[in-house]
């Protein structure tokens, strides 16, 4: 998690979980790069001043999050860079997507602001942009607009299969979205009875030009990555979400279980199902522990 300012600030309720400025951020990358880690996701918290109904923040090209991805790039060349793509942190709404005056997302007015955002992150050094807004068209038109502007390399990872879930409340509370939602977002993140849906929006990401895939949440849904890894041979990743890791770390905190081998063991149970990769907020921590057992 990004913020505006220098140093870290801890993130209430998500334990050692904190948003870090552009000066603490390269000591975070530093780290991890010397663990074996190479692939970050940023997520900024968007000041409410930069906050609005139209977004235009979200693919301004000196926004927060791009000057991190430009910081990083010229610094970490060995580091890949992961760039949400989605209006949530810069919504007035706090929704993935612009409203309607009934208050439903209209999904195809989006598109083109999403567009925006990918291409501003691209220019910045992003290497892969990751919609997660489940806005139906937005990986063909992200496409489309990468090839067309030059950045033909640039991977799309998708948020195929994304669940209207209990479990993303931390995070909400990390970028500071949770207290300006208006209503839910089940009107297009998905029910979490459909596990049919999933296999159809994943093919339908792919026909249009994604390279990778992603499950969220991921333990919840261990079902769904085995079946969409079963079913396209793609590279599938899970996202062990705040929530998730919240209930973890409450567990080890009340000395429930060993913080070692609880964790390495939810995360070998997304590998079991067939994860090719986990984005998890507990990665640095896992690096240690996998080091001192080879």
């Amino acid at each position: 998690f990004v913020q505006e300012g220098e140093g870290s600030s801890p993130i209430p309720g998500f334990y050692d979980v904190a948003r870090h400025g552009l000066d603490a951020l390269n000591l975070q990358v530093e780290q991890a790069l010397g663990l074996g880690i190479r692939i970050f996701a940023l997520f900024p918290q968007v000041p409410a001043s930069r906050k609005s109904e139209n977004c235009e923040e979200a693919w301004r090209e000196d926004n927060l999050v791009n000057r991190a991805f430009r910081q990083l790039s010229q610094r970490f060349p060995e580091a890949l860079l992961i760039g949400d793509v989605a209006l949530d942190p810069y919504s007035a709404s706090g929704h993935d997507g612009f409203l309607r005056e009934d208050g439903q997302v209209d999904n195809d007015s989006t598109l083109d602001a999403l567009v925006k955002q990918a291409l501003a992150q691209a220019a910045a050094g992003c290497h892969i942009l990751a919609p997660s807004d489940m806005m139906d068209g937005r990986i063909g038109a992200i496409r489309a607009a990468l090839e067309a502007d030059g950045f033909q390399d640039s991977l799309l990872l998708s948020y195929s299969a994304k669940y209207a879930s209990a479990f993303y409340g931390p995070f909400r509370d990390a970028v500071g979205s949770r207290g300006q939602l208006k209503g839910d977002k089940r009107g297009y993140q998905m029910d979490p009875t459909n596990s049919a849906e999933a296999l159809r929006e994943t093919e339908m990401d792919l026909s249009e030009g994604a390279d990778l895939v992603m499950v969220k949440p991921g333990l919840p849904y261990l079902d769904i990555v085995t079946r969409i890894k079963a079913a396209f041979a793609v590279p599938t990743f899970a996202y062990q979400v705040s929530g998730e890791y919240a209930m973890l770390q409450a567990g080890i905190e009340a000395g429930l279980f060993d913080p070692r081998q609880a964790t390495l063991e939810l995360l070998l149970a997304f590998k079991r199902a067939g994860a090719d990769g986990v984005l998890t907020y507990g990665a640095t921590k896992a690096a240690r522990w996998l080091a001192e057992i080879d």
